[in-house]
């Protein structure tokens, strides 16, 4: 059901600032990774985000978390 407290949150955090920052994506993993096992559908949604993410608005950090993430769940 994490996946649709994520869902959620991605809501509140694009309409904050019409932005995802690292905070709030490392926000994201926690919520996915909190039972030990990210399902599928927690996959499907950090990918639905993740496709959301301007690349003018990639920061280093948010780099190296997306590359972390892609690394880990071929995202």
């Amino acid at each position: 059901m994490a996946h649709i407290e994520m869902s959620l949150l991605s809501i509140e955090c694009f309409t904050n600032d019409g932005k995802l920052d690292a905070d709030e994506l490392g926000k994201l993993i926690a919520l996915a990774e909190r039972d030990g096992v990210i399902t599928q559908e927690e996959i499907s949604v950090l990918t639905s985000i993740i496709k959301r993410i301007k690349p003018e608005e990639v920061t280093a950090d948010m780099r190296a978390r997306l590359k972390a993430l892609g690394n880990k769940f071929g995202i």
